[in-house]
């Protein structure tokens, strides 16, 4: 098994104030807020690549995270920029990590007919016709995993990074230890 590499975290957060969003989009640089389109502001950060969502009831979210790391450096940016701009803002809000979407490689292809068998029925969708992967619903830890003929496997829904690679290792396990294997 490949290392398993984490594509993005979303995680949320909250300032708990309201805040005025046409302010905060006039005074920082880099955001993009048009209320008819979407009610929040989109603040993008390079250091880290960050997305910001900010919303007039508090919440925000950040996007595009590779690590828990960057998540809080990302909302350390954004308190401090409004900070500035004299709101009385949650200075260490609860930070919140909803979702974690990972990839990996097997490192040996799959047949997918077999791999519904194994896995069993319940807990898997593969239509071929519709979508190449095989949609697995792996109850504990509880992710979602979509596996490919290549051995490509993406991992999402987890909430902590341990959590992820727990699910990629059971797999792992389990395909090797059935015989899915297209070799």
């Amino acid at each position: 098994m490949e290392k398993i590499e984490v594509q993005n975290i979303v995680a949320s957060s909250s300032f708990k104030i309201a805040l005025d969003l046409t302010v905060i989009h006039q005074e920082l640089e880099d955001t993009k807020y048009e209320p008819e389109k979407f009610p929040g502001i989109v603040f993008r950060l390079n250091k880290p690549k960050c997305t910001m969502l900010i919303f007039r009831n508090g919440k925000i979210v950040c996007t595009g995270a590779k690590n828990v790391e960057e998540v809080h450096k990302a909302v350390r940016i954004l308190i401090n920029a409004i900070a500035k701009l004299d709101f009385s803002i949650e200075r260490h809000p609860e930070i919140i990590i909803q979702n974690i979407v990972a990839t990996y490689n097997l490192g040996f292809k799959l047949n997918l007919t077999r791999t519904v068998l194994e896995l069993g029925l319940e807990q898997v969708e593969y239509e071929p016709e519709v979508f190449p992967g095989l949609i697995y619903r792996m109850k504990e830890p509880k992710v979602v995993m979509l596996l490919f003929s290549t051995g490509k496997v993406v991992i999402t829904g987890g909430k902590s990074v341990k959590e992820v690679k727990q699910a990629g290792k059971k797999l792992h396990g389990l395909l090797v230890k059935s015989g899915s294997t297209s070799g």
